[in-house]
């Protein structure tokens, strides 16, 4: 009778034990499961666009990072999905942290490879542009505007043979892609100024007469989530760029970095003796341009817009909104650039085609 008083006691605990135990490995797979495919599910803009070890980054809080495989910022530099293609996200807010060189803040990449016209380069990407800022001053031809690929030089004045741009005026739906050209300053870079080519709707000349009046919407412009590419290849000296966007003519332009065309007063573009006349940069550039002079790509989401007063450089300071440097509510409050790329290429210059 002891003896099954005894094995009727032991049952009960018995079938306890190995519940907790089936429990117990149950969880513990299934913990195992959801950790697996949370590592699955996560997608690095390496992943993406895998020329990432080509790179640095600097994003719009000022953060640096030179290894840039399996890596993402959250807010800044990420994965999103569009329902049916991953893209690489650039966002920055008007104000954060820049450059030593630059009041504008970035989530942009730098290339870790440096060139000179000579032996030439070649960039392309294929974007669209989400979002540029919505307050700014209309008068200021930087307001309203996200650099999105660019050739800088490291060395001399350290400026840049080009900039790609994309503009839209509040209000507007449709926005202007346009590319500039800044001279290689000769004597002091004070005086320097970039040459403004529009490619689909207007160039950066083109501005508001207060800073609340806009100007006429272009009809050939690119919308917001519209899709572009280009192609920037410079080979021996020269530089080709090409845009193409469906729906829209492809666009081809070429630039002699070697030999420039603005060297002394008398050429100077009527464009610039309008936009800059205010304040006063009326320089020429050195005759040669950028022979000899390194030069690297750049590429990501260069925000052009800033709070700096527009009274003091009524070219490039867009006094545009900045919550003190609080980037959650420059976010909130639509105070920021995001461009995304879902395919781009950095190598070596090509022959050009010349069909």
């Amino acid at each position: 009778m002891k003896k099954l008083k005894k094995s009727l006691f032991q049952t009960p605990v018995l079938i306890s034990i190995l519940a907790l135990c089936l429990n117990s490995c149950f969880h513990t797979n299934a913990t195992k499961n959801v950790e697996k495919e949370n590592t699955k599910t996560t997608v690095y803009p390496s992943d993406v666009i895998p020329f990432m070890n080509e790179w640095s980054i600097l994003t719009g809080d000022g953060t640096r990072t030179e290894e840039l495989a399996n890596y993402e910022q959250k807010d800044f530099f990420y994965v999103s999905n569009d329902g049916e293609t991953d893209w690489v996200v650039y966002k920055t807010p008007n104000s954060g942290i820049t450059s030593k060189n630059s009041s504008n803040t970035r989530t942009e990449l730098g290339q870790k490879k440096h060139w000179i016209p000579e032996t030439g380069g070649k960039l392309n990407g294929t974007l669209k542009v989400m979002h540029v800022s919505t307050s700014g001053d209309a008068r200021v031809a930087a307001s309203y505007s996200v650099v999105v690929g660019q050739i800088h030089s490291d060395d001399g004045h350290e400026n840049e043979p080009l900039k790609i741009f994309y503009k839209k005026f509040p209000g507007h739906t449709k926005g202007s892609v346009f590319w500039n050209y800044e001279i290689n300053t000769e004597g002091d870079n004070s005086k320097r100024w970039d040459y403004s080519t529009a490619v689909w709707g207007n160039d950066m000349s083109t501005i508001g007469s207060s800073p609340t009046t806009y100007p006429e919407e272009p009809k050939e412009g690119i919308e917001l989530g519209e899709e572009f590419s280009y192609e920037v290849n410079v080979y021996k000296g020269i530089m080709y760029i090409t845009f193409t966007s469906k729906g829209h003519p492809t666009k081809t332009f070429t630039k002699n970095l070697l030999k420039s065309e603005f060297i002394s007063k008398e050429t100077i573009p009527k464009q610039i003796l309008t936009l800059y006349a205010a304040i006063g940069r009326d320089g020429t550039e050195r005759p040669d341009a950028y022979a000899g002079e390194l030069q690297f790509f750049k590429q990501g989401a260069y925000n052009q817009t800033n709070g700096k007063n527009p009274e003091d450089n009524i070219v490039w300071n867009t006094g545009s909104k900045t919550y003190d440097g609080d980037i959650a509510k420059q976010y909130a409050n639509g105070c920021y650039a995001e461009v995304w790329f879902k395919e781009a290429a950095v190598g070596s210059g090509t022959v050009p085609n010349k069909e």
